[in-house]
């Protein structure tokens, strides 16, 4: 062995989502970091479906932006369609989703990567953790070259001893045509780490030259694209439309009749699959009457002919499969140019980790991204960006990040994650938020970007604009909530030219946008500001006087749960000495560490009782320490 000639703050091994993250905010606080991957030409690569957002999703990305990532950023730049989802629901369910080009993402992250002051990005593949003293000192590579590191991110995603299954045969890969990493978790089960095997699946992908266009319906994008990135005024570059299919009877009869050849029903898969991204096998099995399932024929890119056939996924025999996409109308003359496959890998449950995600049993070493338990590239993008902040905060001596579940759907992930026993993929949903009127899509920048430029990850001129606009944010509500119009006759005469409704009474401008039927816009129209206001400004003037009820009922169930919050839970507090309180808590509390009161309430099989105990416990404690 022998070592490498340069020793970094922060080792991040892996360049997926989560590692690109955790790289670049560990670099941009200032600390020496490498990212280790077995492949330089597939940093950022898109697994499955080349698009970012969705439900739940989107808000994780425009929060990641907010605090200075990148991903949104990457996809304005490569996004080749721009589709606002739940548009006729309220604002707090309204989530953004874009396609991406494929290999023009892929190349935005690598270019960043590599251009990234304070960044090494090196082609090694990692086998082994180093360890002294219950701390993690660095890794080792195939190479047997040894990487010594203050602190080690690992984002595995799929390639921890990872196995991909088409009918019967099955190989070993880390994705198609890459190879697994075999032995570093291993490496985990050494050191004593928990390790557990999940499922994920990809779908076939077709060569548009074969797929009939003109018998699927269209999806175009949306006519004015809104942007991910708070950092961006518009998308320039031009759409791309999709189109939507359905499976049908014959199909589903072909899936019936081939279950036994399909590896996820042949008894070869043990690990668990994500319970909402099922495959066409568990669909057709758990939905017997339902004669259809809607696929979304998604282009790769600009410049490729590939499709993916976004709802088919899929580990039937590849002859199966061909069979299977020419029973779907405008797919009878396709040629698949990659069949869809399943994969088993390892992952490590997350309630090993501290909400830093730090692990408990080494110190600096962090988990995040798929090896976690999650699926999906915005969950591990943002675990990412945690795991960077943490590593380079420990090596700088600042106080740990950690978000709360009242202040992000990130705060929300991680919670989960590390109090929940979480044994199948993770997907964000807007309703996993218990706070989600305040945690929507369009005030993330409000929210997050004062502590992401306290991080430093938010530049100066950004950070500029952010200040401007909540600026003229807060003196659009002033001025409306001061403004009065008075029920005279020329004033009434304005209101019925606008499409206003009559008043009675003197009344404020909030108060007639709170009326459902009124629009800011027309307000606009009628009381002008003096300035014109940019179209992101009038929207979030116009939620937060129309929400203004139920933002602050929220905001008091917001000031309760910190209460809770508020209360720490000392680390050396001795669980099993506690009188009264249940085995089954003692155990609990013993293996997930809760930090407070509030974190501890959140443990599944925790009861109320068991909080009273723990409280009287620790008041008892505080009582004697004075």
């Amino acid at each position: 062995m022998r070592n490498y000639h340069k020793k970094y703050d922060v080792l991040v091994v892996g360049a997926g989502h989560a590692g690109c993250e955790a790289a670049l905010a560990s670099a941009r606080m200032g600390c020496q970091t490498a990212i280790a991957t077995i492949n330089l030409d597939t940093i950022g690569k898109m697994s499955c479906n080349p698009a970012i957002g969705g439900q739940g999703k989107g808000h994780l990305v425009k929060e990641l932006d907010a605090l200075g990532g990148e991903m949104a950023k990457a996809i304005d730049q490569t996004g080749i369609q721009f589709r606002q989802l739940n548009t006729s629901k309220g604002p707090a369910v309204r989530s953004s989703r874009a396609q991406a080009d494929k290999k023009g993402y892929q190349d935005y992250m690598k270019e960043t990567l590599e251009k990234q002051e304070n960044l090494d990005v090196k082609e090694v593949l990692v086998e082994e953790l180093l360890t002294e003293n219950g701390k993690c000192i660095g890794v080792l590579s195939h190479t047997k070259t040894v990487y010594l590191a203050k602190t080690v991110i690992l984002t595995t995603g799929t390639f921890l001893k990872g196995t991909i299954h088409v009918g019967d045969v099955s190989y070993s890969a880390g994705r198609a045509g890459e190879s697994s990493a075999e032995k570093l978790s291993d490496s985990f089960s050494a050191l004593g780490f928990e390790i557990g095997r999940l499922k994920t699946g990809t779908p076939p992908r077709v060569n548009a030259q074969s797929v009939n266009f003109e018998a699927m319906q269209i999806q175009p994008g949306d006519e004015s694209p809104r942007p991910f990135s708070f950092s961006n005024d518009q998308i320039e570059q031009s759409q791309i439309p999709c189109f939507v299919t359905q499976t049908n009877p014959i199909t589903h009869k072909i899936i019936s009749q081939n279950l036994d050849k399909s590896a996820m029903y042949s008894g070869r898969i043990s690990g668990i699959g994500p319970r909402y991204c099922p495959s066409i096998e568990d669909k057709v099995t758990r939905f017997p009457a339902k004669d259809q399932h809607n696929i979304f024929v998604e282009p790769e890119g600009r410049d490729t002919n590939e499709i993916y056939l976004n709802g088919i996924s899929s580990s039937l025999p590849e002859n199966v499969q061909t069979d299977m996409v020419r029973s779907i109308k405008g797919l009878e003359d396709a040629e698949i140019m990659r069949f869809g496959y399943a994969i088993e890998y390892d992952f490590a449950p997350a309630t090993q980790l501290h909400p830093t995600l730090e692990t408990k049993r080494v110190t600096n070493l962090y988990f995040a991204g798929q090896l976690n338990g999650t699926t999906g590239y915005e969950e591990a993008a943002v675990q990412g960006l945690v795991a960077g902040v943490n590593a380079a905060s420990k090596i700088h001596g600042k106080d740990p990040f950690v978000l709360k579940r009242s202040q992000a759907y990130i705060g929300v992930l991680i919670d989960d994650l590390v109090t929940k026993d979480i044994r199948e993929p993770y997907r964000m949903f807007t309703s996993r938020a218990e706070y989600r009127l305040q945690l929507r899509e369009d005030n993330a920048d409000l929210r997050l970007t004062e502590i992401g430029y306290q991080l430093g990850l938010v530049k100066d001129s950004a950070y500029s604009s952010f200040l401007q606009k909540r600026q003229v944010v807060s003196q659009e509500l002033d001025r409306l909530a001061e403004t009065k119009v008075i029920p005279e006759t020329n004033t009434l005469n304005q209101l019925k030219i606008a499409g206003l409704p009559e008043i009675k009474t003197p009344t404020t401008l909030s108060d007639l946008i709170k009326r459902p039927e009124i629009r800011y816009s027309q307000i606009r129209q009628f009381v002008p500001p003096d300035q014109p206001l940019s179209k992101l400004v009038e929207e979030q003037v116009e939620i937060q006087i129309k929400y203004e009820g139920y933002i602050k009922r929220q905001d008091l169930q917001i000031e309760k749960f910190k209460k809770l919050e508020n209360m720490p839970i000392p680390k050396d507090l001795d669980f099993n000495a506690i009188n009264g309180l249940k085995t089954e808590a003692q155990l609990k509390f013993c293996k997930i560490q809760p930090i407070s009161i509030g974190h501890a309430s959140r443990i599944p099989g925790v009861t109320p009782a068991d909080i009273s105990t723990l409280m009287i416990a620790l008041k008892s404690r505080t009582g004697t320490n004075q």
